[in-house]
């Protein structure tokens, strides 16, 4: 006799609202959060949350609402990631690196109905605050603290799985912040996909040098608290204390752009740095990482898994998972290897590297197409934009204007941005592939490579260099560097020492960059009396 199947009879809402709930069952005496001083069982965690969506519930707050957070990484931020999303209500992270003005127009946007802030960020959210003309909790006892006081720590069903769960705003560098818009199911498959790709487990002990409010901190808000592992909170990022944590033995996790981890690997080589004492599994993306820093970060026993994703896909939609034989190769073969961005994570619904016509390029390691990415991790459109949604989402597509190849092994590499790809007498030079060449000089310390316009050639490679403390080198010898690595049209035409511009995650801002030599109109020849 067949067994027939009643659909959604015994079935609950995907939310990540549930990773908590079990966590809280099972884990009640673990801890959870590391706060500076301040520690959390799971239990307490779980109880704190509660009364955070209670009293957002009792505040007035209708299924739907917004809460705005401008939180350092810090237990306030974990509860808010938690307990928002409990309540039925919408979490909007904010980047505190912005100015009032960015943060205001991005509340307004959303339509935020309250504010929650840290204390370290109280003057910012304060003006934020007044001039949306919206109610402000900041964390301590006077505020944060009795909102959660006044309120009952009540269970709750999980929300429906594709109701709105957090809108995140990109860094609007070419227009106004687009608003992405997540759901319950998506950020719950991600979580599991990040639990299960970085290999979370209850001994786990997470570094947060990532910003939470990145992407929600790629979904590893949950992740971590679906392992029951440990969330240890680095408020504001600085290199030193990141690797005195390393140093100390306890952490097993941590992520961040190639940038940060550079920082890190510099703070690891100062006299009065302690040695490490144990492997910690890293993981990055933001930018493609260079051979020769993966092979720095080795030796520091920090082994880094490539990751790639935007905003739009929940954070890092793509994994370069390890293969085993890949362990027989020699150490520079195996950096090579690592700096490919991978394949489509475990709930990653495809991944495809594709010609102007729309057809997949050839698996050949060459040929240079649009990274396309579909799947349950991928955004359910731009708040109130449905033109950018349109333009972004294609034929059930996500085009992410990320250019790469793709290698025989089905693994895919990233190449550049499209807007950074540089076109010089009718040649494409990638920039990464010319950063590559300039990280592997042992004075430099990292690169960012653009496009400068010329009367010949139209435009040609200009590179901004920041060496490591206390090295010299001049430009003339850069440019002969990467002339023995490149076709010479792919060496930098002129290199500049300098700091770079980063977003608040690392990033370079490279249309920094371009906008500055945009503006000086000429390109500076490299003489050697450059200053480093």
């Amino acid at each position: 006799m067949a067994l027939e199947l009643v659909a959604g009879a015994a079935e609950t809402p995907l939310s990540p609202t549930l990773f908590l709930e079990r966590a809280a069952a099972v884990f009640a005496e673990r801890t959870a959060i590391v706060d500076g001083g301040r520690s959390l069982s799971y239990g307490e965690f779980a109880e704190r949350c509660r009364r955070l969506a209670s009293a957002l519930v009792d505040s007035g707050l209708a299924p739907g609402g917004r809460v705005a957070a401008l939180c350092t990484n810090s237990h306030v931020m974990l509860e808010l990631h938690h307990g928002v999303p409990l309540a039925g209500a919408v979490l909007v992270p904010l980047n505190f690196r912005l100015t009032a003005d960015d943060l205001a127009y991005m509340v307004g946007h959303c339509g935020a109905a309250l504010l929650v802030a840290t204390a370290e960020l109280a003057p910012l959210a304060a003006e934020v605050a007044e001039r949306s003309g919206i109610r402000l909790l900041v964390e301590g006892d006077g505020g944060y603290e009795a909102f959660l006081a006044g309120a009952a720590a009540t269970s709750r069903a999980a929300p429906e799985e594709h109701s709105l769960l957090a809108i995140n705003y990109t860094s609007g560098s070419t227009g106004q912040p687009k608003g992405v818009m997540y759901n319950h199911r998506g950020a719950y498959l991600q979580a599991l996909a990040m639990a299960f790709h970085l290999r979370l487990g209850t001994e786990s002990r997470y570094l947060w040098t990532l910003p939470m409010f990145h992407c929600d901190g790629w979904c590893i808000t949950w992740a971590v608290t679906a392992a029951g592992g440990e969330h240890r909170c680095l408020r504001l990022f600085d290199p030193a204390a990141a690797w005195a944590e390393l140093a100390a033995g306890g952490i097993t996790h941590l992520s961040a752009a190639p940038t940060v981890l550079t920082m890190i690997a510099e703070a690891a080589s100062q006299p009065a740095a302690a040695p490490p004492r144990r492997a910690v599994a890293a993981t990055t993306g933001g930018a493609p990482p260079s051979p020769a820093l993966l092979e720095r970060l080795a030796a520091l026993e920090l082994t880094v898994t490539h990751l790639y994703g935007l905003t739009e896909s929940y954070g890092p939609a793509v994994t370069n998972v390890w293969q085993p034989a890949w362990s027989a190769e020699s150490p520079a073969a195996q950096a090579a290897l690592n700096a490919r961005q991978g394949i489509g994570n475990v709930v990653s619904g495809g991944l495809r590297v594709l010609a102007q016509d729309g057809s997949e390029v050839p698996a050949d390691g060459e040929t240079i197409g649009e990274i396309a990415l579909r799947g349950n991790n991928v955004m359910a459109g731009y708040y109130a934009d449905p033109e950018a949604t349109a333009a972004a989402v294609r034929d059930g597509w996500l085009f992410t204007g990320d250019l790469g190849v793709c290698h025989p092994d089905g693994y895919v590499e990233l190449r550049d941005r499209a807007k950074d790809i540089i076109i010089t007498g009718g040649e494409n030079v990638a920039s990464v592939e010319v950063e590559r060449a300039l990280a592997a000089h042992p004075a430099v310390l990292e690169s960012a490579v653009v496009a400068a316009p010329d009367a010949t050639w139209g435009e040609v490679p200009y590179a901004f260099v920041t060496l490591k403390a206390g090295a010299e080198v001049s430009g003339e010898e850069l440019i002969s560097f990467c002339r023995e690595r490149l076709a010479h049209f792919k060496a930098p035409r002129a290199v500049r020492f300098s700091a770079l511009p980063k977003t608040a995650t690392g990033k370079v801002q490279k249309h920094v960059l371009r906008a500055e030599l945009a503006a000086a109109q000429t390109i500076v020849q490299p003489p050697s009396t450059q200053s480093t």
